[in-house]
């Protein structure tokens, strides 16, 4: 009986040990047969095959120790490629074409570009060329950035933010001069910079961190402008026009081509004068025209760069309007502007209508938005108005960004703008949204 007993008990460690270290996930039932003749142990699976011996208790009559979980290390050393598969990889990479290499990059987002250029001079080149300039023009356009000025931090105000990320960017290098600047305009990637006195402007590429001056306008005086831009190709490398109109009806034209500003011809005497143009709303540009928002008669003045044809729309504006500026579509003239009756704020968005010359709503921020919004004085200022707007909505100690998506029709929060090293919050005091544009020169 006490052999009995001590080969049932040795059952039950050989037992346990396989529990513990055997391969099977989840463990088969097993029988085992006692031969107390020869004094030695069978065992088999249950519905098994049948003399199958057990690898434990080979490792036992052997006093070898029980399987291990080999390191990672080892593992990952066995899986490694071989020496004659890394020069394979080499000489595959330095035979790739580079125009795939071009058509590659100028498809990944704005942020993975500006990855690729830390990985050798080579590759970070490419980004300079002609070439990919093309490239980048033919692939499709993704969603605009936005260029904005802080009240803080005055030697180094400047704040991007990427809509796709959601994330904020702070350059560390100042793109702006000693004076005072402000963004205006933007077309192809560039965005014109205005200093307080309204007489000097400076073309920067905000991805780049490129800033170029160019000659200041011969209008001598302070007087405040309205600033519009437009291509004249397909791309900022085949030149550009800035336009500069003022109230009392004096404009300007520069060309990049020619470097030098010109006045294209007389204002038309049938336009009334002053102008009473609105300031708040940063003209937009559709094709060749761009298109001030005016008041007294509340409408729309349009001058065609190309043709230097001015006209003059009277528009009605919806009723209790405020705060509203002017924005574009694919081609199409669009409105956005506050509703703000009794103590009731909305922020809608409309699109002119070409037959009737009236603005019809198309949509409204979410209600459960506008209740925040409720019996506050509210102020908005338009920082993007092309494609997707971003909307500063101010009141007392309260500064709300969202975005808008005239696609999409889709409103968004943005997140709060602050340092990479504070926890303080950046108030935006102005901006402009630009398409990234890494190779767009000035």
């Amino acid at each position: 009986m006490g052999e009995v007993a001590a080969l049932r008990q040795l059952v039950g460690q050989v037992q346990e040990l396989w529990d513990l270290y055997g391969a099977n996930a989840h463990p088969i039932p097993r029988w085992y047969l006692l031969d107390f003749e020869h004094g030695s142990i069978k065992d088999d699976y249950c519905g098994g095959r049948p003399g199958y011996n057990s690898e434990l208790l080979k490792i036992m009559e052997t006093n070898q120790s029980p399987p291990r979980k080999r390191p990672r290390r080892d593992r990952n050393r066995e899986k490694a490629p071989s020496n004659k598969t890394e020069v394979m990889q080499q000489e595959i990479w330095r035979d790739f074409p580079e125009d795939l290499f071009e058509t590659v990059i100028a498809r990944l987002p704005v942020a993975a570009i500006f990855r690729f250029r830390t990985v050798c001079r080579k590759w970070s080149s490419l980004l300079g060329s002609d070439s990919f300039s093309h490239q980048y023009s033919e692939a499709p356009r993704g969603l605009p950035w936005f260029y904005t000025i802080t009240h803080e931090n005055a030697n180094n105000n400047v704040a991007m933010y990427d809509p796709s990320l959601k994330k904020w960017h702070h350059p560390s290098v100042p793109l702006t001069p000693t004076k005072i600047v402000i963004p205006v305009a933007s077309v192809g990637g560039l965005v014109c910079l205005l200093d307080l006195s309204h007489r000097n402007f400076y073309i920067c590429n905000p991805l780049m961190q490129s800033l170029k001056e160019i000659p200041p306008r011969s209008v001598q005086g302070w007087s405040r402008v309205a600033v519009g831009m437009v291509l004249n190709g397909r791309s900022s490398s085949d030149g550009y026009k800035v336009m500069w109109l003022g109230n009392d009806g004096t404009y300007e034209v520069y060309d990049s081509t020619k470097n030098m500003w010109s006045c294209p011809g007389s204002f038309p005497p049938g336009i009334k004068l002053p102008l009473a143009l609105n300031f708040r709303s940063q003209p937009v540009a559709v094709g060749s025209t761009v298109y001030f928002m005016c008041a007294e008669p509340d409408g729309v003045l349009s001058y065609d760069v190309s043709t230097g044809i001015w006209r003059q729309f009277a528009i009605p504006l919806p009723l209790h309007l405020t705060d509203h500026t002017l924005a574009e579509f694919q081609g199409r003239v669009m409105l956005v502007g506050l509703l703000c009756k009794n103590a009731a704020t909305c922020v809608c968005i409309w699109e002119l209508q070409k037959m009737t010359l009236l603005w019809k709503e198309v949509d409204r921020m979410p209600n459960i938005w506008c209740l925040e919004f409720y019996g506050k004085h509210m102020k908005m200022t338009c920082l993007g108005n092309s494609g997707l707007l971003m909307l500063s909505l101010k009141a007392k100690r309260m500064n709300r960004l969202v975005t808008y998506n005239l696609f999409k029709r889709e409103w968004q929060k943005v997140p709060d703008c602050m340092l990479p090293c504070s926890r303080k919050k950046q108030w935006i005091a102005c901006g402009t949204a630009f398409d990234p544009v890494p190779c767009a020169l000035a």
